[in-house]
């Protein structure tokens, strides 16, 4: 029999499963493991999202919707970032509907993409985006925040955009970030748009957290830099609606009418149940996501304060719901071992560092969507193998 096994887009062999995921896995057998591992919230969708998505169950909803999504739920969309982040965007010509942010990504990347193109990315980074970089025959360049306390500075950015010159294609922001939760303020943001504003790459702006931000308003570069920027945005995190998979991409009728073509052969359309229930999200559920604010906030400053007493260095997140901490010294710098360590000893599952690329070696993030219960046992558990391994 012929073997096609080394036939594939030789792309492929270039990527893998996500590290998360795949550490994930490896220590969910281990007995008695509390992880804290992946970024989903702990909380359900709103009651009276899933009573929109049965009764559109019951009212037959169960048909294609046309490829950029049901006019209702863009409608609803384009009113919700106007209200709440003051962007203006056109329903019928800006707003595609896709599943969830991931799909709005891998779109946006494989519309805007060509062989030999690069992208910058602000690193450590979600490592969602190099995989599909990789697949357009693109080169991503990370440019590192860690000594800027993982904020992206603009000569930073300015210095890589004229080093690479017309080869860069796209700039990637993901902001409040994971994996370490860092907001980026007004002034932060219009500095990186000035610096944009001159030179003809795309900003694909992934904005999923935007509604989980702690000490200030999420400010999207939209603002500032409309026809340059893609926004990405959903309700996974805001609405706790992973499964649901709803997202957005926000952009320029002349981006749009470009990216609708590849999200169209990706996946056609969005669930036509999901979007109904959508809508309810947007509309009576717009500020559904200050409940599960409050009790995020505190379980951030809990930890935080739990691990800077036991040596972890942290700069303090100010949006999403993780904590990205360095390996207090003392201990196994490599952060898969320190991690395997961990959930072998103790029973706690974080994720490596390493998983978010080599400028994160060294650190480690924990998810607090759990919780404050689990969270407090895991502080119990992280605080005894601090102590038993000094």
């Amino acid at each position: 029999m012929a073997d096609v096994s080394q036939r594939f887009n030789q792309e492929v062999y270039k990527i893998a499963v996500s590290l998360i995921r795949t550490f994930d896995e490896r220590v969910s057998s281990i007995p008695d493991i509390l992880k804290l591992t992946l970024g989903e919230p702990d909380f359900n969708t709103p009651e009276h999202v899933k009573q929109s998505g049965m009764t559109a169950i019951e009212q037959n909803f169960s048909h294609y919707s046309g490829m950029a999504g049901l006019a209702d739920v863009r409608e609803a969309a384009s009113l919700f970032l106007k209200t709440k982040y003051q962007l203006d965007y056109d329903h019928q010509s800006e707003v595609l509907v896709t599943i969830g942010a991931t799909e709005a990504i891998s779109a946006s990347l494989l519309a805007t993409l060509e062989p030999g193109d690069k992208v910058l990315l602000p690193a450590p980074i979600y490592p969602g985006y190099e995989p599909i970089i990789t697949l357009a025959h693109a080169t991503p360049i990370y440019l590192d925040t860690t000594d800027n306390d993982f904020v992206l500075a603009p000569e930073v950015l300015e210095a890589a955009l004229e080093e690479h010159g017309d080869q860069v294609k796209a700039v990637i922001l993901n902001y409040p970030s994971n994996p370490t939760g860092v907001v980026y303020t007004r002034e932060e943001v219009k500095a990186l748009a000035d610096v944009l504003k001159k030179y003809p790459v795309f900003v694909i702006s992934d904005e999923i957290y935007s509604e989980l931000t702690y000490d200030e308003p999420h400010v999207s570069i939209a603002e500032y830099l409309r026809d340059q920027t893609i926004v990405i945005n959903g309700l996974s995190k805001s609405h706790a609606m992973t499964g649901w998979r709803i997202g957005f991409i926000f952009a320029p009728a002349n981006l749009t009418a470009e990216i609708i073509k590849v999200h169209q052969y990706l996946v056609t359309a969005a669930s036509t149940i999901s979007q109904k229930a959508a809508v309810r999200a947007l509309v009576e559920g717009i500020n559904d996501a200050e409940v599960m604010k409050a009790d995020y906030r505190a379980r951030r400053d809990f930890l935080f304060e739990k691990m800077t007493g036991l040596g972890f260095d942290i700069a303090k997140p100010s949006g999403a719901f993780y904590l990205f901490a360095k390996i207090p010294a003392g201990f196994d710098q490599d952060s898969m071992a320190f991690c395997v360590d961990l959930a072998e000893k103790n029973q706690l599952a974080i994720i490596p560092g390493i998983a978010f690329g080599p400028e994160a070696e060294g650190y480690v993030r924990l998810s607090y969507a759990a919780s404050m219960e689990n969270l407090e046992e895991a502080m119990d558990r992280l605080t005894d193998y601090v102590t038993n391994h000094q």
